[in-house]
């Protein structure tokens, strides 16, 4: 097998891997977790400061198993009930037991914004008795870069197993679209086979979420097909799907995502539009895991010329790896992969993230609809020119230019929007 090609299948194992609920208030419970394990006992209570970008994406989602939404909530039953070494499923043993003593520890609990550079930043302070324990997770959801009890490091001398390197970014190989088209079509698939995993796993996740969870999108959809005012196509079986693993994961499922970069509705929109194509069109498990292959890689791609996060929903670029693996799926040549991820930088370049929540299943379902969308066109030879926007001929080229608009651009975006939600929060406070 290529060199690169092995470095692909490494970052895929490192990037898309299960999470159970929102990986950001989930690194607020793996920190507490960790600060009760040090402590020794259950705090008396907590201090929580994060970024800016950490409060948006904590603030309105509901934490797994406990039908209640915030970052209080997620220190306090990841004190209880969190195991340390988890991971992103560090709530996976959570009891109803947990959370009716998070309830009464929540009260204890501040939560405020740290002026940092980090844009994903959690630092967890416990108070027991005379003792102080402090655990700082940084630049990646499960990243510890600092234990501290009572002023004193706590720090191994190695990193934690399975914690991501110091430069995530310098452990990701050079990613161009052409390298990962012809590696999704080469690789031998007993290679990539566990990708499939991805697909069972968001399923399950689907198949909760059409019950009703959330903000309804998925069932909705799936209502409107049984009453004909909508029909069973491609693009609304991918929309459905889709959604409605979006609807129970923001519900608090107690059910773990198949992630990318650090993301579970990235995960969904890697996963579901594409297993909605291969299963409308029959294809066959192979089929079906290399152009999941496909998708995640590309979404991996795109999210590492950005930040992890920002003003700019990950979803929404997720989705052009499906949109990619879609038009493969359909028959698709490279240049028509190629005009499918420009249709789509073309159509949903400025969907904002405003904070995980219910409406994210909305965006995932849009994002969704965009890339089927994108995937006809590009088979039909249809495609954005380069003249217009921030469209190139050269798709890597245009995925640099969407990077730019991420990091640079929309930084005052960012802020106005957590701006936004801060004040929300004082008024719903008082």
């Amino acid at each position: 097998m290529k060199p690169q090609w092995s470095e692909f299948v490494a970052v895929i194992r490192q990037e898309v891997v299960p999470a159970l609920g929102c990986t950001e208030p989930i690194s607020v419970a793996l920190a507490a977790a960790n600060g009760r394990r040090l402590l020794g006992q259950v705090p008396q209570r907590i201090d929580v400061l994060v970024s800016g970008n950490l409060f948006k994406n904590g603030m309105g989602v509901v934490v797994p198993g406990t039908g209640m939404t915030g970052l209080a909530v997620a220190a306090a039953v990841g004190a209880l009930g969190g195991l340390p070494d988890a991971g992103l499923e560090v709530l996976q043993d959570l009891t109803p037991e947990h959370v009716e003593q998070a309830k009464a520890l929540i009260p204890n609990i501040t939560v405020d914004i740290k002026d940092v550079p980090d844009v994903l930043y959690a630092e967890v302070t416990s108070y027991a008795g005379e003792h102080v324990v402090r655990v700082v997770i940084a630049e990646g959801h499960t990243r510890i870069v600092a234990l501290e009890k009572d002023g004193v490091d706590q720090m191994p001398r190695q990193d934690q197993s399975g914690t991501p390197a110091a430069n995530e970014e310098a452990t990701k190989p050079v990613m161009k679209m052409r390298a990962i088209v012809e590696f999704a079509e080469q690789v031998p698939y007993s290679e990539i086979a566990f990708i499939l995993d991805a697909a069972t796993m968001n399923q399950a996740l689907a198949d909760k979420g059409l019950q009703g969870l959330g903000l309804g999108i998925g069932k909705l959809l799936s209502d409107q097909v049984e009453r004909k005012l909508l029909s069973d196509d491609l693009m609304t079986m991918a929309m459905r799907l889709s959604a409605a693993a979006s609807d129970a994961r923001m519900d608090g499922a107690m059910l773990p995502a198949m992630s990318n970069s650090g993301s579970g509705n990235q995960g969904i929109a890697a996963t579901m539009p594409v297993v909605a194509a291969a299963r409308f069109l029959k294809a066959s498990d192979e089929q079906l895991a290399r152009a999941l292959i496909m998708s995640h890689l590309v979404a991996i791609s795109i999210k590492s010329h950005q930040n992890k996060l920002s003003a700019l929903c990950a979803a929404s670029t997720a989705a052009m790896g499906a949109g990619a693996a879609i038009t493969w799926l359909l028959g698709g040549n490279f240049d028509q992969i190629g005009h499918c991820i420009n249709n789509m930088i073309g159509d949903v370049a400025g969907i904002i993230c405003d904070g995980a929540g219910s409406a994210c299943s909305m965006k995932v379902s849009t994002s969704t609809a965009a890339a089927v969308k994108a995937a006809l066109m590009a088979i039909n030879n249809l495609h954005i020119p380069e003249s217009q926007g921030i469209v190139s001929d050269d798709v890597d080229q245009t995925i640099a230019n969407l990077s730019r608009i991420a990091r640079k651009g929309m930084l005052d975006t960012d802020i106005e929007i957590i701006n936004i939600m801060r004040a929300k929060q004082r008024t719903q406070c008082t």
